[in-house]
């Protein structure tokens, strides 16, 4: 216990005043460096990306863009932004979705830098495939240490992280009464059958699953939003109110500072998104494509699906339902549950949430195993990368026996320890990406509005 409290007291720290200055400092710097384009060619990148999606791809990969695009959604849209929201309202209050909400907006020019870099840097392994990711590019940085360091770092990461998924899953079964052991029956045989058959299995799956399950969490979430429209602007006015001044305690919420706010806030949006981390950049290098920056422009359109969208909706779910105030912390991971349930019905409601749940922990926990094993691969060698997807099945298991608050403040610092190399790398690496993104928008074959320079 000694060993755990001290990795939560690291946790803490890291999550203060180092996390904020490499996540929100590191993203706002890439952005000015990028000219602000998540913000000046928003419309156009929507189009490109949300309008389509289905268009055929073209170049060298392995899998199409918009299956790429999925597969790295997929591993993003998961637990985070179902339970990973109220557990950042429960430990810092309503003021944490701000600091979500500014992780993500500078998040977008980080994630476009790293998948640039994924996709130039890129190798065809001896499956035939296209791997990559920031250990790849990582190590032709200044720093190529750094590029081991990360893929060691995310190897370890990966498992309680399973763990995470796994749990956050079996509690909302069991809130509606589903034998806990029968979900994760269920949830071993998918996630074995699937990950078994190789990047193109799991792409192939994730593109089907990910549109229904995000289309059914969103419309459930408006329907309770609109019948509590009444208090959405209470709600709005808490979490910009809470974002600069503390929290009071009310009912069963315990009250929260301006640092927790901040902490929880970068922390689950970093989880939510995974700008930073890197790891979006291992399903976006197996894309087709002719340049890196056309599927760089990817990260603008995840990180609005992922965090300005779903995880908004789970904020306001929360609190427009009052939920929030009546919920300990240790029990955050239900809040979204009982609000559809309140609305809903147990069965309707609860069993609604549990559904989207599902898919969210099938296709994270799926992707990941994928995101290990790649790490396996790159410091050990191919056999020893199907290792690691059997240890990595076997920590679903432990979803059963583990604590959800303990295991978020581990995984914060674990996760600490892959975003704070991959930083440094991209932000020394930035030119590049800038001659990338310069690449595209000045072309006409990419981006129209160049025909008018």
């Amino acid at each position: 216990m000694a060993l755990i409290d001290l990795l939560v007291k690291l946790s803490d720290w890291f999550w203060g005043p180092p996390l904020l200055i490499i996540l929100v400092g590191g993203g706002l710097f890439l952005t000015i460096r990028l000219g602000f384009f998540q913000f000046r060619y928003l419309g156009f990148i929507m189009k490109e990306t949300f309008g389509n999606m289905f268009k055929e791809s073209e170049g060298e990969g392995t899998v199409s863009a918009f299956q790429a695009a999925t597969a790295a959604l997929a591993s993003s849209i998961g637990g985070s932004n179902i339970v990973g929201v109220p557990v950042a309202i429960a430990l810092g209050g309503p003021g944490a979705v701000f600091w979500m909400w500014m992780t993500a907006l500078v998040g977008c020019a980080t994630k476009f830098t790293e998948i640039c870099l994924g996709i130039k840097y890129r190798e065809v392994n001896e499956e035939g495939e296209y791997v990559g990711g920031a250990m790849y590019y990582l190590k032709h940085s200044p720093i190529p240490i750094l590029g081991s360091i990360f893929a060691f770092m995310l190897m370890i990461e990966i498992a309680p992280s399973i763990s995470t998924q796994s749990l956050t899953f079996l509690q909302n079964a069991e809130q509606i009464g589903i034998n806990k052991y029968i979900a994760l029956a269920f949830l071993l045989i998918v996630v074995g059958l699937v990950v078994f058959g190789g990047i193109k299995k799991i792409a192939s799956f994730t593109e089907k699953l990910v549109p229904i399950m995000a289309a059914v969490y969103i419309v459930g979430g408006l329907i309770i939003i609109i019948l509590n429209a009444s208090h959405i602007p209470e709600a709005f006015g808490m979490i910009f109110k809470n974002a600069f001044t503390p929290t009071a305690a009310a009912g069963g919420f315990a009250g929260a500072g301006v640092a927790a706010g901040i902490r929880n806030g970068i922390a689950r949006g970093a989880y939510s998104n995974e700008s930073g981390m890197g790891t979006a950049t291992i399903a976006h290098s197996t894309a087709t494509v002719k340049i890196p920056a056309q599927q760089g422009i990817w990260a603008v359109f995840e990180i609005f699906m992922d965090t300005i969208i779903v995880c908004t909706i789970t904020a306001l779910v929360v609190l427009v339902s009052g939920i929030w105030l009546e919920i300990p912390a240790e029990q955050a991971a239900t809040m979204p549950a009982l609000a559809f349930e309140n609305t809903f019905g147990t069965f309707f409601g609860a069993g609604l949430v549990s559904f989207a749940l599902l898919m969210f922990v099938l296709s994270t926990v799926i992707v990941i195993i994928f995101f290990g094993e790649k790490q396996a691969e790159f410091l050990f060698g191919h056999k020893f990368a199907i290792v690691m997807r059997i240890v990595y099945i076997l920590f679903i298991v432990l979803g059963v026996v583990l604590n959800l608050e303990i295991l978020y403040k581990l995984l914060d610092f674990m996760l600490a320890c892959v975003i704070i190399p991959n930083m440094i790398g991209i932000i020394l690496m930035s030119k590049e990406v800038v001659e990338m993104k310069n690449d595209f928008f000045t072309n006409p074959e990419f981006y129209p509005g160049a025909k008018k320079k």
